[in-house]
């Protein structure tokens, strides 16, 4: 269990950062010290967790499900996920050279988290492959609306 928690905490905490800390607290209702701890590893807050409410509420306005991806891959479920809104307009080339950037920069946080003890196992490597697909997408799109651009 302890290592679970410990896992859930550190998606947690990156969601926060992914929201920002000043974002998160105005939506979750939540001061900077209570989410804090729902993602601090000190033994006094072992067993505290993030309400499902403020999760949720935090993931809407992430670029990515942290925490709904950790529950996931601890049950063994493999989550199709597709950041793109269909109802957002397409931004051209510009928004994808940035989305392409920030997929990038997505993807080798991921690969540094997952290197840091030496191994990458098979919930690391998941992550991997999903920021790795989530690239593949971006660069599809691209492509694409290079080539409406291009005439081709």
């Amino acid at each position: 269990m302890e290592s679970i928690g410990s896992y859930l905490k550190k998606h947690t905490e990156t969601l926060v950062k992914d929201v920002g800390l000043e974002a998160a607290c105005e939506l979750t209702g939540k001061s900077k010290a209570t989410l804090g701890r729902y993602y601090s590893d000190s033994d006094e807050h072992s067993d505290r967790f993030m309400p499902v409410d403020a999760v949720a509420a935090l993931e809407k306005a992430s670029r990515y499900p942290h925490v709904t991806s950790a529950l996931a891959e601890l049950q063994g479920i493999t989550m199709s996920y597709d950041a793109e809104r269909k109802n957002a307009a397409s931004g051209g080339v510009n928004s994808d050279v940035i989305a392409l950037s920030q997929r990038f920069a997505m993807l080798m946080g991921e690969y540094q988290q997952s290197i840091e003890d030496g191994v990458i196992t098979i919930n690391e490597a998941k992550r991997l492959l999903r920021e790795t697909l989530a690239l593949q997408h971006v660069l599809i799109d691209m492509k694409l609306h290079l080539e409406e651009e291009s005439g081709g």
